[in-house]
C-alpha cells in the first residue's frame, strides 16, 4: 500500500487546532477544520448553517487574523480549508487520510470523540491527538485493535508555523509502518523537527520547560535577584530568547504553567523532583487574581505594560513578589556576568560567563542550570531514549540553540560535575558511569560524522540524520573548510560541491566578504563542479543575511572618499555577477532574514532554494540607499525574463510598477511564498519546509544541474521603459507626497530607484546591456551617500535599527 495524505481533518478551532490547519493548507494540503455547534442557539438559529459553524468561523477567522500570521499566503491558502460542525459534518471525516483531535484536554470528551471517529473513518485512516498530557494508552481504551494500530499522539507547539518541534508519541500497537510515515511526512511535508517521546506527563519539552520554570520561580523566592535580571541571564548570554523565564511565563499564560505543574505533581508520584511542581504561595496569589500574564493585559503578569495617557509613552514594570503589585524598573542595569557574557565571542564562553562569574546573579544562574542539568540526565530513558531527543525538544520547543546536554558540553562536564558535587547537588548514576567510562563529551565528530554519547550502551552512536541533511559545523569540525577569512568561509559538502558560507555579524555583506566570493570561484572553478550559497545561523528564523555593512560604507561617506565607496560596490559587481556567469552552477539557499544584499547574492544565482520562512527584501531605501549590488538590475530581469519568449508584453508598465514597490516601498516578503508573489522568487526556483534539508536541497539541484550538462548564461540585453517611466512614477509621487505619504528624501531616491529601473535616459521600447544598469546603480549610490539625509538616515537605522523619516 502507497500511503498519502491527501486530505487532513482537524477537529477542533481554537489556537493550535487552527495552526494545525493553517500549516497543512500553506503546504498545500486540503484540510475540514470542525468544531462544535454553538450550546446557545436561538430557535430561529437552529436550521441556519452560518449560525451553527458560528465558533468553527471565529476560530478560522483569529487564525486568518493572527500576528504573526500563521499562513504562509493567507489570501491563497485559506481556501484549502473546509470548515464544517461536528453534527452536521462529521460523515465528512471519511475522505481524510490523517484526522487530528485538537479539542479541550478532557480525558471523556477525547474517548467519546474517538469513538465517534472509529464508526465512520476509512481502514487506512490516521488519527492522532495534539494532547499536551494525557496518556495514550487511556484515550484508546476501548478502542478496536485497528484504530490503535493507526493512533499515536501529534504533540504540536505553539505558534504551529514557527516552533518546529512535533513531539511524537506511539503506543504498544501502534502500526511501525504508521510512525515511519507520519515521522517522514511531518519533517518534509510540514517542515517540524521529529522527536519521539515517551507516554508519559508533559513528554519531553514540557517536562523540562516546566521543572526549569517551577525552580527558577522556587529560586526567585528565597532570592533577592530581581526578575528582570534572571531574564536578562537566560537570554541571549545563555543561548535563550531573550523572553528569559518570566516574560517566556507571561508569553505561554501563567494559567497555562499552572495547570502544567498541578498536572505533573498528580502524575509523577515517584518523580525524585517532584515538590519542586508545587507553586509557591504567591504564585498561587496571581493566579488567583488571574494575573496570567500577556492575555490579561490589565491584570499582567510577572511584567506589566501601562501607557502614560499625557505621553502615550509605554512603561513596562515589574511583578514586586511580595505585595503582588507592579513597580518601575531599570531595563538597562546589567548584572556583571552578563556584561562579561556580551563579550564573550562564543555561546560557549558566554555560557561559561554567565555561571562561573561569580556573585549573586552567577551563584543564581549556576543553582538552576545545576539543578536542569541533574534533573534532565535522571529523565533518560524515562521520558526519551537518547540525549539527542531531549537536546532537540528544547532547541525546537522553546528555541534554544543548545540543549541542556550540550550546555553541558559548552561549560565542561567533568569541572561542572565536580562543581556540582561540591555545592551539594546528587549526581545522576549515568553521568558517573560516563565519566568514570573515560567520556567527558556527550557530543563529539568522528569521520565526518558526528556522534552522541548513548546512556544504554555506554558508548558513542551516530545522531539519526537523513542522508539528505548536510550541517555545517559537522564538517567544520571534520576540517572540511578549504578557505576561510573573518567573513566567509568555502566548505567541502561533498559530490565536487562546496558551500560558501557567511558568517560575519548577522551575516551583513562586508567587505572581506565580497573579496571572499570572488577567491571562492577561483576556487571552485579549479577544483568543484558548483557551489551552494548557504549557512545555518541559530535563531527563528535566523539571518541569512541582513544586509550591507553600513558602518563600513557610512565610515567612508563620512571622510569624504565617495571614490572608494564607488571602487567597492564595482568590486561587489564583479564578484556578485561573478557567481552568475561562473562556468559552473551556483545555488543560493536563503532562509529568514534576507535583506538588502542577501537578497541580491540570491538573485544572481542560477537557482534559488528557500526556507518557507524567508523575509527577503530590498530594503535600502530605509537606510537612505537604493540596491547596488546587482539588486535593482536582476530584480528587474527577473521580472521581464518570467515572460515566455512567444508572448509579447504590450504594458510593460505592468511588470515596472510592482518592481518599483517592491524597492521604493521596501516591502519585505512575510514567506518564501510571498518572496515568490513579490517576485524574488521564480518558477525554477524551490520552497523547502524543513531548515535542516536546505542545503542538501541546494546541492540537489547543483548535481541535477551539472548531470544535465550546465551551460553558464549569456550576458543579453535587458528591455527597459525609459522615459515613459519615469513620467508615470513623478506623478505618482508627487501625489504621494502632497498627501503627506512621502517625506521630501525618500521621494528622491525614490526617483532615483525609478531612474536606475527604467534605464536612465534610453528610449521607451529600447534593451539596455546589464553594465550599462549595474553603472547607474553604482552611480546613483554614491550620489546618495554624499547627501547629507542619506548619512543621517544610515547612520539612525545602524544605531537604532528603525529608518528615519527625513
Amino acid at each position: 500500500m502507497v500511503r498519502r495524505i491527501e486530505k487532513v481533518a482537524v477537529i477542533g478551532s481554537g489556537i493550535m487546532g487552527g495552526g494545525i490547519a493553517a500549516l497543512c493548507a500553506s503546504a498545500g494540503i486540503p484540510t475540514l477544520l470542525l468544531d462544535i455547534v454553538p450550546f446557545d442557539l436561538k430557535e430561529e438559529e437552529k436550521n441556519n448553517p452560518a449560525a451553527r459553524n458560528r465558533i468553527v468561523k471565529a476560530g478560522l477567522d483569529n487564525t486568518v487574523k493572527a500576528k504573526p500570521g500563521l499562513f504562509m499566503d493567507k489570501n491563497f491558502d485559506v481556501n484549502l480549508i473546509e470548515i464544517g460542525n461536528l453534527t452536521d459534518d462529521f460523515d465528512k471525516l471519511k475522505d481524510c487520510d490523517l484526522i487530528v483531535e485538537v479539542v479541550v484536554e478532557n480525558l471523556k470528551i477525547k474517548q467519546d470523540l474517538f469513538a465517534r471517529i472509529e464508526k465512520i473513518r476509512k481502514p487506512s485512516a490516521i488519527i492522532s491527538s495534539n494532547t499536551s498530557g494525557l496518556p495514550l494508552a487511556k484515550m484508546a481504551e476501548g478502542r478496536s485493535a485497528d484504530f490503535k494500530k493507526h493512533f499515536l499522539i501529534t504533540h504540536f507547539f505553539n505558534p504551529v508555523r514557527y516552533m518546529k518541534l512535533l513531539e511524537l508519541v506511539a503506543g504498544p500497537d501502534t502500526d511501525k509502518e504508521v510512525c515511519e510515515f507520519i515521522s517522514n511526512w511531518g519533517e518534509k511535508i510540514l517542515g517540524k523537527g521529529i522527536v519521539w517521546a515517551k507516554d508519559t506527563p508533559n513528554f519531553i519539552g514540557n517536562r523540562i520547560g516546566v521543572a526549569m520554570i517551577c525552580e527558577a520561580v522556587k529560586l526567585l523566592e528565597k532570592s533577592d535577584v530581581s526578575i528582570p535580571t534572571i531574564d536578562a541571564i537566560f537570554g541571549s548570554p545563555m543561548g535563550i530568547p531573550k523572553t528569559g523565564v518570566f516574560a517566556l511565563t507571561d508569553l505561554v499564560g501563567l494559567d497555562t504553567v499552572g495547570h502544567l505543574s498541578e498536572n505533573s505533581y498528580e502524575l509523577l508520584p515517584n518523580d525524585e523532583y517532584r515538590e519542586v511542581y508545587k507553586l509557591p504561595a504567591f504564585v498561587k496569589g496571581m493566579l488567583e487574581k488571574k494575573m496570567f500574564g500577556n492575555k490579561t493585559k490589565d491584570a499582567g503578569g510577572f511584567y506589566k505594560t501601562t501607557i502614560d495617557p499625557k505621553t502615550w509613552k509605554r512603561n513596562k514594570m515589574v511583578l514586586d513578589i511580595k505585595t503582588l503589585e507592579h513597580v518601575a524598573y531599570d531595563s538597562k542595569a546589567l548584572p556583571e556576568c552578563v556584561v562579561k557574557a556580551k563579550v564573550a565571542k562564543t555561546l560557549a564562553e558566554k555560557q561559561k560567563a554567565v555561571l562561573f562569574a561569580g556573585g549573586k546573579e552567577s551563584d543564581f544562574a549556576w543553582k538552576l542550570i545545576a539543578r536542569l542539568l541533574t534533573y534532565t540526565a535522571n529523565r533518560i530513558p524515562e521520558i526519551a531514549d537518547t540525549v539527542v531527543g531531549v537536546d532537540n525538544a528544547l532547541k525546537w520547543g522553546y528555541a534554544w540553540e543548545t540543549g541542556p546536554f550540550e550546555i553541558w558540553d559548552n561549560i565542561g562536564l567533568k569541572d561542572s560535575v565536580k562543581k556540582m558535587e561540591a555545592d551539594g547537588f546528587a549526581v545522576p548514576a549515568n553521568i558517573k558511569k560516563m565519566i568514570d567510562s573515560g567520556n567527558d563529551k556527550f557530543y563529539k565528530v568522528e569521520k565526518g560524522k558526528e556522534m552522541f554519547y548513548d546512556f544504554a550502551s555506554n558508548s558513542y552512536k551516530p545522531v539519526p540524520l537523513k542522508s539528505s541533511m548536510i550541517f555545517l559545523k559537522t564538517l567544520r569540525a571534520d576540517n572540511k573548510v578549504v578557505k576561510s577569512n573573518d567573513a566567509a568561509s568555502l566548505i567541502d559538502i561533498g559530490d565536487g560541491v562546496f558551500c560558501m558560507e557567511f558568517h560575519s555579524k548577522m551575516n551583513a555583506v562586508n567587505k572581506a566578504m565580497v573579496e571572499f566570493m570572488g577567491e571562492a570561484r577561483e576556487y571552485v572553478e579549479k577544483n568543484g563542479i558548483g557551489m551552494v550559497i548557504g549557512n545555518q545561523a541559530p535563531g527563528i528564523p535566523g539571518a541569512f543575511c541582513a544586509g550591507g555593512d553600513l558602518g563600513f560604507m557610512g565610515g567612508l561617506a563620512k571622510d569624504g572618499k565617495f571614490s572608494e565607496i564607488e571602487a567597492f560596490i564595482a568590486l561587489v559587481h564583479k564578484n556578485v555577477m561573478g557567481t552568475k556567469y561562473a562556468p559552473f552552477p551556483v545555488v543560493a539557499a536563503p532562509y529568514g532574514m534576507t535583506l538588502g544584499g542577501g537578497a541580491e547574492v540570491c538573485l544572481a544565482a542560477d537557482k534559488i532554494v528557500a526556507h518557507c520562512e524567508l523575509y527577503m527584501g530590498l530594503v535600502e531605501i530605509g537606510a537612505g540607499l537604493l540596491p547596488a549590488g546587482g539588486g535593482c538590475t536582476n530584480l528587474w530581469r527577473k521580472f521581464v525574463e518570467s515572460v515566455p519568449g512567444p508572448v509579447k508584453v504590450t504594458d510593460m508598465a505592468a511588470y515596472f510598477i510592482p518592481c518599483f514597490q517592491n524597492i521604493a516601498m521596501a516591502k519585505v516578503s512575510m514567506s518564501a511564498a510571498e518572496a515568490r508573489k513579490n517576485g524574488f522568487l521564480g518558477p525554477k526556483d524551490r520552497i523547502v519546509y524543513n531548515k535542516d534539508f536546505l542545503i542538501g536541497e541546494a546541492k540537489k539541484e547543483v548535481l541535477k544541474m551539472v548531470d544535465d550538462g550546465y551551460v553558464p548564461p549569456i550576458k543579453t540585453k535587458i528591455p527597459v521603459m525609459g522615459g515613459e517611466a519615469m513620467g508615470m512614477i513623478h506623478a505618482e509621487l508627487f501625489n504621494m507626497k502632497n498627501g503627506g505619504y512621502i517625506t521630501p528624501h525618500m521621494e528622491f531616491i525614490a526617483k532615483r530607484i525609478a531612474y536606475v529601473l527604467s534605464g536612465g535616459e534610453a528610449r521607451s521600447g529600447l534593451s539596455v546591456s546589464e553594465d550599462y544598469m549595474l553603472k547607474l546603480e553604482r552611480e546613483a549610490f554614491v550620489d546618495l551617500w554624499k547627501t547629507e539625509n542619506s548619512q543621517k538616515m544610515a547612520a539612525h537605522i545602524l544605531t537604532t535599527g528603525k529608518p528615519l523619516m527625513i
